[in-house]
């Protein structure tokens, strides 16, 4: 059994618990929404990362939601097996939401699950190819033929295989080896393959310490290339209870617009921190972003996003991630974050990337 599945079999039962526990739209008193989250370890435990840990530390959708007679009841999931865990909750309907990247989202609905993207992330993460520390490759060609460990069906493949595309190529020239990021470095770092995929500040911590050679990245690359994360709703759940869809959305864009004001710019910076990575390798890939510090965090989908996505399907379906490819023109709702942003009264605090 691999790492993924094992955390899978054990993080099952926990969501079948849940859904046990929590009825949905029942006789019960309280009732409860379910959002999923990527968790990174900290101090001997798992802590969920920036703009959620700030949501639930702020209060204000706890408070909100308890008016209506609900609770929000927030998922931990790994990074290491983010996708798949998210994925299976969605189609169990033990999640009703959940923070997560472009391709597993995708894949979720190659799988039979309806999903909207009702607070879209403007800013995309940045994805880095790496090599050798004495590797004397200085293009994607010289690796033709090498080992490359990139985690299939990870949000950054799709991002990854955007930059094989533009050069000609196909992930068919290279021998993928498929793992995870953490022992995808360890391989690295032993000679076992030639380069790495990696996202944000992993491939800076490995080239700080003199062990890789960052050879290409995401960030002088169109802001479709990037890998593009947000906030995903059950289409089922939000058709049953958009009023509880809508207090979440507007939790997500009180914190968006918190972390879009430049004087929490280092404590955003610090949330890059969790899991030990130096904050130098954070700063430098944030400075790796063209997009003004407030527009990062914008929550307004403009066209590059939707390109985006119909990249994501298009290759999903081409490189059998998916049996069909998905239909996303319907995919990104932005009513609720319109409503959001009108209820917290922040008309023009983020420029609208579809006016342009």
């Amino acid at each position: 059994m691999t790492k993924g599945r094992a955390v899978l079999a054990l993080l099952l039962p926990l969501f079948a618990l849940a859904s046990a526990c929590s009825p949905k739209g029942g006789e019960a008193e309280e009732k409860v929404v379910d959002i999923a989250g990527i968790v990174s370890p900290k101090d001997g435990k798992n802590e969920f990362i920036g703009g959620l840990a700030r949501i639930q530390e702020d209060g204000w959708l706890d408070a909100e939601l308890a008016k209506k007679g609900w609770k929000v009841r927030w998922v931990p999931v790994p990074a290491s097996v983010g996708g798949p865990v998210v994925n299976e909750g969605f189609a169990a309907k033990t999640i009703d939401l959940a923070a997560y990247g472009d391709l597993p989202s995708v894949i979720a609905m190659a799988g039979g699950v309806d999903l909207r993207l009702v607070v879209p992330s403007r800013a995309g993460t940045n994805i880095y190819l790496a090599v050798g520390k004495d590797s004397t490759a200085r293009t994607l060609r010289d690796l033709k033929g090498k080992r490359i460990a990139l985690h299939r069906g990870r949000p950054w493949e799709a991002g990854f295989a955007r930059y094989v595309q533009s050069q000609g190529m196909t992930l068919d020239d290279f021998k993928i080896i498929n793992v995870n990021a953490v022992a995808g470095q360890a391989a690295l770092t032993s000679g076992k393959v030639d380069g790495i995929v990696l996202i944000q500040a992993e491939a800076y911590v490995l080239q700080d310490k003199g062990l890789a050679r960052i050879l290409w990245s995401t960030s002088n690359a169109p802001e479709s290339w990037k890998m593009t994360a947000g906030t995903f709703a059950r289409k089922d759940f939000l058709d049953a209870h958009p009023d509880i869809v809508q207090t979440v959305v507007t939790a997500f864009v009180r914190q968006a617009q918190w972390s879009s004001d430049e004087k929490n710019r280092d404590t955003v910076l610090s949330w890059g921190t969790l899991g030990g990575t130096p904050l130098a390798a954070v700063i430098k890939d944030t400075d790796n972003n063209p997009l003004p510090w407030r527009q990062r965090y914008s929550p307004l989908p403009g066209p590059a996003i939707q390109e985006h996505f119909d990249f994501v399907a298009d290759y999903a379906s081409r490189t059998g991630l998916t049996r069909s490819k998905v239909d996303v023109s319907n995919l990104i709702d932005r009513r609720y974050v319109d409503q959001a942003i009108k209820d917290l009264k922040l008309e023009g605090w983020w420029s609208d990337p579809a006016a342009r």
